[in-house]
């Protein structure tokens, strides 16, 4: 039988959610955006998810009683059979049956997966890895997440933490907390290398473009300082491009993907400008040689690729319920 109702996806971040109204062929019929405040406890941010959802059905001119199901991509390690978060470092949980409690409190099919897992699961059905079988998510924004589409399929591993990239340790002579490739080249790890170097008089036009507020630079105030040729911001992004595109060679080579997204709040706000360094630095150490032809594309659906992803996996698992009927 054929969906005809639409879903509900949540794209569930450290710092913001995104709630979107989804068509089953995946159009976007309505949203709302709220703050994640982790620090308020589970209780509350899941709460804020069922406000949002509310607020998302207003916005596409729907009850909530006509969705068909609710997906949902969280950050940290997932367990997709069930919907718990078995441990969200971001949100600070740790077992949080997140598909069980918003199943009972909607009277609707809930499922929860990790959120890049739910990104490149968009991307791989509608976006920049359509028609592509082995692939890799690599979203860069608070911290940097990954996920794998082995033989059209997502892979989760026995740990449910499979493509965890950002994790990667790359330096291991660094002191803790430096020596991951989240710990580096994520835009938390860019923005602080920006504004230590800044405090020490370096010069760059990133206090300006964030009019003298250095206490939340922004994803577009580096992309525009960058597209500005601010030598400072290009030279730290480039560093951090490079060493990101070394990890990402090494998990071509072990893997032998065909095809590397690229995707979160930096690449959407700098584009082919950060996609390329990144690309370059990943075919100059991809071995063997063929490995080097791996493709690294930047995201098409953009912010809207968690969301989107997230109802089309509870798409797929209320299709596969429907046929063992």
């Amino acid at each position: 039988m054929k969906l005809t109702r639409p879903l509900i996806g949540v794209d569930l971040g450290g710092t913001n959610m995104q709630i979107g109204v989804v068509s089953p062929e995946g159009k976007l019929l309505g949203r709302s955006k709220k703050k994640t405040r982790a620090e308020d406890g589970s209780a509350k941010v899941i709460q804020r998810i069922l406000d949002g959802i509310s607020e998302a059905c207003e916005d596409a001119k729907i009850l909530p009683r006509s969705l068909a199901a609710v997906g949902i991509g969280a950050p940290g390690a997932i367990d997709p059979a069930t919907g718990t978060v078995r441990e969200a470092p971001n949100l600070r949980w740790r077992d949080v049956p997140l598909a069980r409690i918003v199943s009972r409190k909607l009277n609707k099919p809930t499922v929860v997966d990790n959120d890049v897992r739910s990104a490149i699961w968009g991307e791989h059905r509608l976006g920049a890895a359509k028609g592509v079988s082995d692939c890799m998510g690599v979203w860069i924004g608070t911290g940097i997440g990954g996920g794998l589409i082995f033989h059209g399929r997502l892979y989760h591993g026995h740990t449910f933490t499979a493509g965890e990239i950002g994790h990667t340790t790359i330096f291991p002579n660094m002191p803790p907390g430096s020596r991951s490739l989240e710990n580096n080249c994520s835009r938390t790890a860019i923005v602080d290398r920006l504004l230590r170097l800044i405090r020490t008089n370096h010069a760059s036009m990133i206090p300006e473009l964030a009019d003298g507020d250095l206490s939340d630079v922004k994803a577009r105030v580096v992309a525009t300082a960058y597209a500005k040729g601010d030598k400072l911001t290009r030279t730290v992004v480039d560093n951090a491009a490079q060493t990101l595109g070394i990890g990402i060679a090494s998990a071509v080579t072990l893997l032998g993907l065909q095809r590397v997204v690229i995707g979160g709040g930096l690449t959407e706000a700098m584009g082919e400008q950060l996609v390329a360094p990144i690309r370059e630095s990943v075919r100059t150490h991809a071995a063997p040689e063929i490995c080097k032809r791996v493709e690294v594309v930047a995201t098409k659906l953009e912010a809207d690729a968690g969301l989107i992803g997230a109802a089309m996996l509870a798409a797929d698992k209320l299709s596969r319920a429907t046929r063992t009927r």
